[in-house]
Formats: structure tokens, C-alpha cells, sequence
């Protein structure tokens, strides 16, 4: 009996595991899992176990720690439930998501770009939460702006990579034409009078590093002719709002209805300038209406710079297609597109399409910026659009993409009571209000921004609709569906709406009832 109780003691002593220095001999009695559980969850938020860390093997860390195997294998799945470790098969059990509000930050200065460390929807400088966000580790990505990134044509990109390598001059590794390849430009017009409607020659188009670019340029040309107040839709896009901003830009909202940008309120308005996206509101969906066109391209033709930014016009599911502004005023309208959503990102390719009188110095700010785009990318993609491989490939993402986008459809009418969604018919995105009982933009209640942090805290990115709004309405979250499988989509949505009811409980009171727009 002596021994055996020297042996309980002896063991109650040793039963402890190198992991996390872990002691079983500190847990309260009674609440050993919690104590457990609790050790992890503290671990993963202060980074001590990094996202992508393995956990050890239940039946390791049980013996260890001398407690039944199901002791840690319930302290595992309550972290599996709050989203912040998943099972990964023979990978065993990794941790996918940290915390980020109350994370603590690392010793050290943060490098120049680096994160807040109090996390993306702490207060910050302007623009600082949106590129934090994207920077922060997650579970599941549903933040707007990427298309199906592992769809990307690897196959087709290196074939044309070899023909081109194999087919250039030594004089062709040299400085190129800062407006682009002239085998890109002509591409691109092709590709521009076959999708868009668009023609133009060569010499209008201008390739550039994508649409961000296109309008920091635009903007440096602009306030050289004494342009400085643009508008821009409101709701609308935060990150085009921020380029014309540090291009020394005025920006002034102007509402945006079911029929689009209310032209209206443009005319009467102080703005000499407008950037819209007319075939499909960023982030609404509308399009704009034919009367609108008429009345916008009516203030253009009257002095006013149209720029038309053509983000995702490719992608249309149940509407047959828009004309492009450019199509219909080209002597008026700045056009500017890009293969981001079509392709990748990561390629910073697009074109912008200048009025003549704009054009050389559009030509001369491009020299400076940059003196061009990487040559041998343009002659790849040049060569993809020339031969059929773009178009094919675009046929390929769009049914990906329709199957994605119904994935989240479903998830939101089953997980999300409350919302409308908008813009399902085109684009890589769907917008979800939360609209009170007093009518369209009421408030619900919640803060948007808040439900965006809940859900990030759970392993899941979404944007707040508040960030791309410059004057109130209601609150909801922009929802990207073209980057994750279905499964991912149906999960990541259920995480919000796990959040949203966490909010709602905290709030005592809520929207109710689902519907469609």
C-alpha cells in the first residue's frame, strides 16, 4: 500500500511532456481538459505554436502526460470547433488559424509593410487594415479579388514561355517600349474587339502593372491638367479610392442605386473626373442602366474624364454580356483591364486605353514609373491570347466559378438568415447586407467590421462592406467565392455565420428572413 502510494506521488511528479513544457500536475482537479485546451489556445495566439505547427499525436501527448488518450483528444476538438487547429490526415493535427485580436506583438521593429500586430481591423492609417488583412493567416481565404488561383494554366504558360524564349534575339533582352510589346498591345486589341467590343489600334494601348496602376497614372496626368477632384461610387472600391488618393486626388462619393451611378447627383456635383465600373459595380454588382450611360457619356462629352475600370467583365453567369463606355465614347473614356481576375495577380499585367490627346503623357509617366513591363511576361501572354489559350481558359474558370458561386449561395441562405445578396449574376463576388426592420439601410444592430474580426478570429477572411463605404448604410460583408473549393465556401460561411450569431447574442437583437436580390 506504501509503495503504491510513493508510486502515485512519483508519477503525479514525472507526468509532464517536453511539448510546451506542459505539467498535468498544475491542471485544477476535475478540469483537466479545460486546462489543457486552454494552454493550446494561449500557445497558437501568442505565436508560440505558428499556423501550420503539428500538435503531437494524441496518443503521445496522452501518454506523456499520463491521462487518457480521450482527455486530449476532446482538449483537440474544441479547438478544432472554434477553427483554430484542423485534422489533416496522416499530417496529423496542424494548427490553421491564430487569433488576431489581442495578439501580442513579437519583439523587434516591424519591417516597412509589415501587418499591425494588433490585427487588420484595429485603427490604423487609412488603407493600412486592407493589406494587413491580406498579409494575415487563415483557414479559409473569402476575401474579394482572385480568381481560382490553383486553375491557373501552368501547362499552357510554359509552352509559350519555351516558343518565345526560343524564337527571341539578344537585341529583345534589352530595355523595351514603355507604353509595351507591341505584339502584347495588338494581342490585346484582339482580345478587347472579340470580349469587350472595344476597337482601338496598337498605338492607344498603354500596358501597365495592372489596374492600380492604370489609375495612379492617370491620376499624375490628371493633376498636371489641373484636374484634382475625381468622383468615385459609393458604395465602391476601397482600393481604388486609396490609389487616387496617394495620386494627390480628391475623392468625392457619389450613390450608386439598382440602375448604378446616379448620374444625376454626378452633374450636379463638383467632380471633374469619374472612375466607375460600369458592367459590374464593384461591390454591388448592378450594372449601370442605358439611360445612365446616356447621361454619363452626355457630362463627358461635355468636358467631364470618364475612366472606366473593367475589372471582371469576362465573368457572367446569367446575363448576357454589357458593352463597354469605351465601346460607345472612346474619344472621352479612359478604359483600363487587366488578367488579375483571369489569370493571376501575380503576372501585373493590364492595359489602359487613352483618349489621343492623353496619350503621350500617360506614355511619359509610364517611362518614369517604371520604364515598362517585364518584356518576356507580355510576349507569354501575347502569345496565349493570339493562339486560343486565354479564351479556353476563360471557358474553363467560368463553369469553376458558377459552380463556386451557387456553393455560396446555398451556404448563405442556410447559414445566414438575414441577408440579401447582390451582384450573384456576374463577377467573383457577392455582397450580403444585413438591413434592419426599418427599411433598406437600416442598421442591423452590428457593426460589419466586427463580424469581419469574429469571423477572422474563427480562420475565415471576409471584407466588411463598411470599408468600401465613404458615406453610412448598411452593414454587410463582401464575400470573394472564385479562390476556394465548394467545401471550403460551405464551411467559411457557416464560421460567419457562427460569428454573426455570437454578435447577435451579445446584441440582443437581430435581422430575421432571408432574401435574394
Amino acid at each position: 500500500m506504501d509503495r503504491s502510494k510513493g508510486s502515485a506521488i512519483q508519477g503525479s511528479e514525472t507526468a509532464g511532456s517536453d511539448f510546451l513544457q506542459l505539467d498535468i500536475g498544475r491542471a485544477p482537479a476535475g478540469g483537466r481538459t479545460d486546462w489543457l485546451a486552454d494552454r493550446l489556445r494561449a500557445a497558437i495566439a501568442d505565436g508560440t505554436l505558428a499556423v501550420g505547427s503539428r500538435l503531437p499525436a494524441s496518443r503521445v501527448l496522452a501518454a506523456e502526460l499520463r491521462v487518457s488518450r480521450g482527455l486530449v483528444t476532446e482538449a483537440y476538438q474544441r479547438l478544432a470547433e472554434t477553427g483554430q487547429v484542423a485534422g489533416r490526415g496522416r499530417a496529423g493535427t496542424v494548427v490553421v488559424a491564430a487569433p488576431v485580436t489581442g495578439r501580442q506583438p513579437r519583439p523587434g521593429p516591424a519591417g516597412p509593410g509589415a501587418p499591425d500586430p494588433a490585427g487588420p481591423f484595429a485603427p490604423g492609417p487609412r488603407g493600412g487594415p486592407v493589406f494587413a488583412l491580406r498579409a494575415a493567416p487563415c483557414r479559409i481565404d473569402l476575401a474579394p479579388g482572385a480568381p481560382d488561383l490553383t486553375a491557373f494554366p501552368r501547362t499552357a504558360w510554359l509552352q509559350a514561355e519555351r516558343r518565345v524564349l526560343a524564337e527571341l534575339t539578344p537585341a529583345d533582352f534589352g530595355y523595351g517600349n514603355p507604353q509595351g510589346a507591341p505584339a502584347l498591345r495588338e494581342a490585346i486589341v484582339g482580345w478587347l474587339a472579340l470580349n469587350r467590343g472595344i476597337r482601338a489600334a496598337p498605338d492607344e494601348v498603354v500596358v501597365v502593372a495592372g489596374v492600380a496602376q492604370a489609375l495612379g497614372l492617370l491620376a499624375q496626368v490628371l493633376r498636371a491638367e489641373g484636374v484634382r477632384r475625381v468622383a468615385v461610387e459609393d458604395p465602391g472600391s476601397l482600393g481604388a479610392r486609396l490609389q487616387l488618393e496617394h495620386g494627390g486626388m480628391r475623392v468625392l462619393p457619389v450613390p450608386v442605386d439598382e440602375s448604378g451611378i446616379d448620374t444625376a447627383a454626378l452633374a450636379a456635383g463638383p467632380a471633374q473626373a469619374v472612375v466607375l465600373t460600369p458592367a459590374h459595380q464593384f461591390p454591388t454588382g448592378v450594372v449601370l442602366d442605358g439611360e445612365r450611360r446616356r447621361e454619363l457619356l452626355g457630362w463627358a462629352a461635355a468636358g467631364g474624364v470618364v475612366i472606366e475600370d473593367d475589372y471582371d467583365a469576362e465573368h457572367r453567369y446569367d446575363r448576357a454580356p454589357v458593352p463597354a463606355l469605351r465601346a460607345l465614347l472612346p474619344e472621352a473614356v479612359c478604359y483600363t483591364g487587366s488578367v488579375s481576375k483571369l489569370l493571376a495577380p501575380a503576372l501585373r499585367l493590364g492595359w489602359l486605353l487613352v483618349p489621343p490627346r492623353r496619350l503621350d503623357a500617360v506614355i511619359e509617366a509610364k517611362r518614369y514609373a517604371d520604364l515598362g513591363n517585364p518584356v518576356l511576361a507580355q510576349l507569354v501572354l501575347a502569345r496565349l491570347m493570339a493562339s486560343g489559350e486565354l479564351e479556353r481558359h476563360l471557358r474553363f474558370v467560368r463553369r469553376r466559378h458558377r459552380a463556386r458561386r451557387d456553393a455560396m449561395l446555398r451556404a448563405i441562405a442556410a447559414e445566414l438568415p438575414g441577408a440579401r445578396v447582390h451582384g450573384a449574376a456576374a463577377g467573383l463576388h457577392l455582397m450580403v447586407t444585413f438591413e434592419g426592420a426599418g427599411g433598406l439601410g437600416a442598421p442591423a444592430g452590428f457593426d460589419d467590421t466586427a463580424l469581419a474580426a469574429a469571423a477572422l478570429d474563427l480562420g475565415v477572411k471576409a471584407h466588411p462592406l463598411s470599408w468600401h463605404r465613404m458615406t453610412p448604410g448598411a452593414p454587410g460583408l463582401v464575400l470573394g467565392y472564385a479562390a476556394g473549393t465548394a467545401g471550403e465556401i460551405e464551411e467559411g460561411v457557416a464560421v460567419i455565420g457562427a460569428a454573426l450569431r455570437g454578435l447577435r447574442g451579445r446584441r440582443g437583437a437581430g435581422p430575421a428572413g432571408a432574401r435574394r436580390s
